[in-house]
């Protein structure tokens, strides 16, 4: 037969649409061409599935040979289409039968000797080769990312020659089984008995974990900011099935290990102050995903904010909205999901030391106002919660020290608790809740509308100000197990909100 078709998957961002490879030979002077919108990668694929069919013990057909990537017009790159056009070549030969090619799908880079290389989006094309119903042929090196997919038949292979073996008969290539019972690790190294005193940043970091809001504590250096943001992954629920699949499928075109999120582990991310926009949204020419899409269904902690540059935090304001980003480029526009919950910290100034008993400060108003103002009004008004974290005098310290503080377990049974009553009510986190909704949700009585009305005018809340105190409200009338949010909620929620002045 001189035309051979074979499955596989491009990527495109955390997508991956079918692509056919058709393989047709003809008479004619030897030659190979590549057509189907193929990128470098992609043209020099030809050099290493020749090598990799020489070296596997097979002719390499010397005839005019057409490769067709289909369709035309979505670009292909990266070597994770070698192993298909070698498969292709084989059978349009007629060195291996075409019975079963179209059952099932392949993926994977080819190494000169014809052992096979593992490839990075496995993840999502595997989801993608489950609708289709087909099976799915990947490296041995991929075999944990297909096991989150449940119902696929995934085949694994380390070397062309076993391909070639399970096509003609001569072999069964190994079967990987989903995972179904997968061992969640609920274990983390940070407890929030760790922290001592610090009881409204405690309570902000409770507030913040139950509902999914976003955070930012403010305080002199010491205080103990970092150390309560690095416990907020241990009040947080496990990932569950979905939560699970978003967030690998990301890290699996990102190239990154999906081990801690195959476990249930949250994303906490932490990149320092000099990234790039591109570092924190995603970019490139062939567009990945950021530490904004990296923390999907995690949290994003931004320590030091304002040595952060401009440009930088305020690309995240569309995303805090959404919950996703399009990266356009001239070619492509690449859309990554980035539903992620922003954890903040800051100094009151340069010096780190506006307002503390000590009068170590030596800034100016103005230098203090100038670097306040490096967060800018819309971003702080997509944050929900504001804490001064006041540092504690080494005697206080000392005296809590014998004290037994609350585990980062218990917190997490409250937090779990009002996290399933958002869930049976609306289906969702209160965080990202519409406008529309809250209304029913919030159950407000008019003299809990008065004073959110008057604390509006006072502070000068933005609609969406209000709308954000109001989730807050809704976030602690849950884990006080209220049916509607009281006053005493909505008072609490302005409370933190007020905050905002201790870095405006």
């Amino acid at each position: 037969m001189s035309l051979a078709i074979v499955h596989t998957r491009a990527q495109l961002g955390v997508v991956a649409p079918a692509v056919t490879v058709e393989i047709h030979m003809s008479g004619g002077l030897p030659a190979l061409n590549l057509v189907g919108l193929p990128e470098a990668a992609v043209r020099e694929s030809r050099e290493r599935v020749r090598s990799a069919i020489l070296n596997a013990g097979y002719e390499f057909p010397q005839r005019r040979i057409t490769i067709n990537l289909a369709p035309a017009d979505l670009p292909k790159d990266g070597g994770r289409f070698d192993l298909a056009i070698a498969v292709g070549i084989l059978a349009a030969s007629g060195q291996i039968p075409t019975d079963n090619l179209h059952k099932i799908e392949l993926l994977g880079e080819l190494a000169l000797s014809g052992e096979l290389r593992g490839v990075t989006g496995v993840l999502p094309a595997a989801v993608a080769c489950k609708k289709a119903g087909r099976a799915l042929l990947i490296p041995n090196e991929n075999r944990q990312e297909a096991r989150l997919v449940r119902e696929l038949k995934v085949r694994v292979a380390d070397h062309l020659l076993d391909v070639c073996a399970a096509f003609s008969g001569q072999k069964k290539l190994e079967s990987v089984e989903p995972e179904t019972d997968v061992p969640l690790n609920t274990v983390h190294r940070h407890d929030l008995s760790d922290v001592k005193g610090q009881v409204q940043a405690k309570r902000a970091l409770e507030i913040a974990a139950a509902g999914g809001h976003n955070l930012l504590m403010s305080g002199v250096p010491g205080s103990g900011k970092s150390m309560l943001a690095a416990r907020l992954p241990g009040l947080l629920p496990t990932l569950n099935e979905d939560e699970r699949l978003e967030a690998a499928a990301i890290y699996s075109v990102a190239g990154l290990s999906v081990d801690r999120i195959c476990q249930g582990v949250r994303p906490f991310r932490a990149p320092h102050h000099t990234a790039s926009p591109a570092a924190l949204v995603g970019g490139g020419s062939h567009p990945r995903p950021g530490e904004i899409s990296l923390a999907h269904q995690g949290v994003l902690f931004l320590d030091e904010m304002p040595e952060f540059s401009r440009k930088v935090l305020e690309v995240m304001r569309e995303p805090l909205e959404t919950g996703q980003i399009l990266i356009s480029r001239a070619s492509r526009q690449t859309e990554f999901p980035a539903r992620f919950q922003l954890i903040g910290a800051m100094n009151p100034c340069p010096c780190g030391y506006a307002g503390d008993p000590s009068g170590r400060c030596r800034c100016t108003p103005d230098q203090v106002r100038r670097y306040q103002d490096k967060l800018s009004g819309p971003l702080l008004d997509r944050i929900d919660l504001f804490v001064n974290v006041a540092a504690l005098p080494a005697e206080t310290l000392l005296r809590l020290d014998g004290q037994q503080a609350e585990t980062s377990a218990e917190v997490a049974t409250r937090v779990s608790k009002a996290l399933a009553r958002q869930y049976e009510r609306q289906g969702c986190r209160n965080n990202v809740l519409e406008a529309k909704q809250l209304d029913a949700i919030c159950n407000l009585s008019e003299s809990s509308r008065d004073l959110l009305a008057g604390a509006a005018g006072r502070f000068g809340l933005s609609a969406r100000a209000c709308h954000r105190v109001l989730k807050v409200a809704r976030t602690i009338a849950d884990l006080q197990e209220e049916l509607s949010v009281e006053r005493a909620a909505i008072m609490e929620a302005l409370g933190f909100r007020e905050g905002l002045s201790n870095v405006r």
